[in-house]
């Protein structure tokens, strides 16, 4: 089974969303642009959170055993994937990709 790496390469917020629909929460999103975690086994990561691993835990474990080519040639590297988190407010995107 392959390591996989997963990175987050982009974090936005969509503030008039959450003005307009979110209660205040003191505690939102600790992942910062540039943070790799490592999946092990395809297992979630330590410190990742679980919105962002149910969003890619489908494309990890794939990945983990040696498949990859999503949607038919989706992404330039075949063993890899642009995931973004579920969030609505505050969407993380991360680069998940196999580690040799």
């Amino acid at each position: 089974m392959k390591q996989v790496k997963i990175t987050a390469v982009r974090k936005t917020e969509y503030k008039d969303l959450m003005h307009k629909y979110e209660n205040p929460i003191e505690h939102a999103c600790d992942v910062k642009v540039g943070d790799v975690f490592i999946s092990y086994n395809a297992q979630k990561p330590e410190n990742l959170c679980d919105s962002a691993w149910e969003s890619m835990e489908k494309f990890v474990n794939i990945l983990a055993n040696g498949g990859g080519s999503f949607f038919d040639g989706w992404m330039k590297n075949k063993n890899s994937a642009m995931i973004s988190c579920n969030d609505g407010f505050r969407p993380v995107s991360f680069y998940i990709e196999t580690v040799e």
